[in-house]
């Protein structure tokens, strides 16, 4: 065989195996890592939780379970596997949602969990935001191989919107809100909203978690401004914004997605759509006047 024949022999040899390799990465593939906060340097190891927030490994597993058991069949309905991935030792503050292949993962880190200002419903709350990454419905963010991920507002949204509200429905949320102190806004806000106490209560509870998980970002980012239910984010983009919203308008999103009263559908579908974000959520021109996606981060145009 002449120097030729041997560099045409060896280029289709390279190309067979680059084309192998990338038919095996495009059914292998990971796409994309979403997490509740940007990415940071806080570490809290074991022994350095406060008592006071009422987390330990027990209740770490418990509120992962808890949450995880509701929607791993729904991600079976949709064609998947939920991986949960339990990292109690882990002394990362944050969270994560990702997809490999047909598994869909999320990451849920003990650090996050010890944190001073993190209440066991404020880590469900965390644990609902990386499933709505997958299960959150439009709008989603664009990416290479597809746009599989609910942005951060929508996951944001689902949390209060859907999530919660599941995974509240079982308790006596009367009794365990009777424990709390419910700032006037949130308080008004809910009774305005919903007809019976039950529901009532878990606008409040929901709000309350909102609230647990804004202080978080507010401490993560040393910020000099508390957020608030009675100070709303007056900001507007002009398009939607993907990425992480500031903690004042993660705040107003929760809140809204509390009070909209659109209800939770029985079943293994939560009625969002994937391409409509209108679909299963307040919006203006729907039957609900409140609960809308705050315009700091999302553009009705969209």
């Amino acid at each position: 065989m002449n120097c030729s024949l041997k560099l045409k022999s060896s280029l289709i040899a390279c190309c067979g195996t680059l084309i192998a390799l990338v038919v095996l990465g495009m059914t292998q593939r990971h796409e994309r890592l979403c997490s509740i906060m940007e990415e940071n340097d806080l570490r809290i190891p074991i022994g350095r939780a406060l008592a006071a927030n009422g987390m330990d490994e027990a209740k770490f597993n418990e509120v992962i379970d808890g949450v995880t058991t509701i929607y791993a069949p729904m991600v079976e309905k949709k064609g998947g596997a939920l991986e949960v991935q339990k990292r109690w030792t882990d002394p990362t503050v944050n969270a994560s949602a990702e997809r490999f292949g047909e598994t869909w993962v999320i990451t849920m880190y003990g650090g996050l969990a010890r944190h001073e200002t993190v209440t066991p419903d404020g880590f469900a709350l965390v644990v609902c935001h990386e499933l709505g990454h997958h299960l959150g419905g439009a709008p989603k963010i664009a990416g290479w191989f597809g746009d599989w991920a609910s942005n951060e507002g929508q996951s944001d949204y689902f949390a209060t919107l859907r999530c919660l509200r599941r995974y509240f429905a079982k308790d006596d949320n009367e009794k365990i809100v009777d424990q709390m102190e419910i700032p006037p806004s949130l308080a008004e806000g809910c009774e305005r909203t919903y007809p019976t106490h039950k529901e009532i209560a878990i606008c409040k509870r929901a709000g309350m978690a909102g609230l647990s998980v804004s202080f978080l970002f507010y401490k993560a980012k040393n910020e000099t401004t508390e957020p608030r239910f009675e100070t709303p984010d007056p900001s507007q983009v002009g398009e939607t914004d993907d990425d992480h919203p500031e903690t004042q308008c993660r705040l107003d999103t929760y809140f809204q997605g509390s009070i909209c009263a659109v209800p939770v559908p029985e079943g293994l579908d939560d009625g969002l759509s994937d391409s409509n974000p209108n679909q299963g959520t307040c919006y203006t021109g729907s039957p609900f006047e409140k609960g809308f996606r705050p315009r700091c981060w999302f553009a009705t145009s969209r």
